[in-house]
């Protein structure tokens, strides 16, 4: 490709002889070690504009890339395209009218950051090097979703860069139905290069409650603990996982701790745990305490499912994990349920619990042994799931995206896919596909 652009008006594009490369087409998953022709790092809406059409015009299959944590590895493709949004990472907040407007390629660190400043907050995941654009678009679960929604229900508008290279805006008011299908259709209807999003203020503390079992102890004391995550207060998120022979149940609170640590009373009905750990820290330190766990340099399979509820047969089965697996639990409930199923494309609304089954590995000689483990343990738990959450979809196809969507969401997805995309060339998502594809990518 040559040495990257130095003209301002010229996007910088980076192939495999120059430097910098590697980096930038590195994900999450190290499963995933694609070569792209060109990686494009665009800084502005012209240049994402200029990328969608030189990958039409070369036919190249096409990829957008912000925080790289795509389950399946969709934001890097081989021989084709990257879309990089990782220049464009600026947030902007406005205090007095509790709004932030967020870049496509900013981190959920960076809005956290620039938010917190104010006491301010929106939904977000629970990595901070995360990308927001992923989250939100899939739907967007965290810590504060019981009391202000997900994150997809927190966008006020969003600007979006679609597949012929014109930049719309949607909202409630300005194409409504790209609007509804974006707050959790994931990115297959163009590059969102803006979110606008609602802040609340929520303080800047936090308190985390958690309690450690063995497993083979644990039973009673998780049927406790779920009785009581259904009629916890908002600011309580319920959340447990079981590895290494553990059974860690207990919760987040985020708001004022002291609040928090009354609402501990009650987890003494779980009973004695071998270990306690009750820790007051920052919603900051919160959003970032996972980081160095999901990391940049291992392999990593993940398998998903919702739950309408968590009978004493669905604990027995999560409870069963092998011990070189790590599955977890985080209830849902509150304010994402008081939103009407139909008001977004983001589905099963009702879910009590998300579980999640995961390992990591560095020796791609494990690939197989690694991926059976999560597999079986998904298996197991999946006789009691009702769907999935669209950003926890790996290796799951055209299955798992009919999992993630009832029909008539499915349909009316479609029906957006025709107008925005017809020719499909945003495929590497979870993919909606339209009624014809003609891009030579898509076929």
């Amino acid at each position: 490709m040559g040495t990257a652009a130095t003209q301002r008006d010229v996007p910088q594009v980076l192939g495999p002889a120059d430097a910098g490369y590697d980096e930038a087409r590195a994900v999450w998953n190290a499963m995933f070690d694609r070569r792209p022709r060109e990686i494009w790092r665009c800084r502005d809406v012209s240049d994402v504009a200029a990328a969608i059409h030189r990958a039409r015009a070369q036919e190249l299959e096409v990829a957008v890339r912000c925080g790289g944590h795509s389950m399946a590895g969709h934001s890097v493709p081989a021989d084709g395209l990257m879309i990089d949004l990782t220049p464009m990472g600026d947030v902007r907040v406005d205090p007095q009218r509790r709004r932030a407007w967020v870049q496509g390629g900013a981190l959920l660190g960076a809005l956290d950051v620039a938010s917190q400043a104010h006491g301010l907050a929106t939904t977000a995941g629970n990595v901070s090097h995360t990308g927001v654009g992923g989250l939100t678009l899939g739907g967007g679960m965290g810590w504060l979703a019981r009391q202000h929604g997900l994150s997809c229900d927190n966008v006020v508008s969003f600007e979006v860069m679609t597949a012929d290279g014109e930049c719309v805006r949607a909202s409630s008011d300005e194409n409504a139905e790209l609007y509804w299908g974006l707050r959790g259709g994931g990115g297959n209807f163009g590059v969102v290069t803006e979110f606008e999003f609602v802040l609340h203020p929520t303080g800047t503390r936090a308190l985390s409650v958690e309690l450690d079992f063995p497993v083979p102890d644990a039973a009673p004391a998780m049927s406790a603990w779920r009785d009581l995550a259904v009629t916890a207060p908002r600011a309580a998120t319920y959340a447990a996982t079981v590895t290494g022979g553990v059974a860690t149940l207990g919760f987040v609170w985020v708001g004022d701790p002291a609040a928090g640590r009354e609402h501990a009373v009650a987890i003494s009905a779980l009973g004695r745990p071998a270990t306690e750990r009750i820790l007051e820290l920052s919603y900051l330190d919160l959003q970032s305490r996972e980081d160095t766990t999901r990391g940049h340099s291992f392999r990593t399979y993940v398998k998903g499912h919702y739950l309408g509820q968590l009978s004493d047969a669905a604990i027995e089965a999560f409870l069963a994990h092998d011990s070189r697996v790590s599955a977890s639990l985080q209830a849902y409930g509150g304010a994402i349920a008081d939103v009407p199923d139909e008001a977004t494309a983001f589905s099963h609304r009702t879910t009590a619990f998300e579980y999640v089954d995961a390992t990591r590995w560095t020796d791609p000689a494990e690939d197989e042994e690694c991926k059976a483990l999560v597999r079986e343990g998904a298996a197991r738990v999946g006789a009691f799931a009702s769907g999935v959450y669209v950003n926890t979809l790996s290796d799951d196809g055209v299955n798992g995206v009919h999992r993630a969507y009832p029909p008539a969401k499915l349909a009316r997805l479609r029906a957006l896919k025709d107008q925005y995309d017809p020719d499909n060339i945003f495929h590497l998502n979870q993919n909606v596909p339209p009624h014809r594809a003609t891009s030579a990518a898509a076929r």
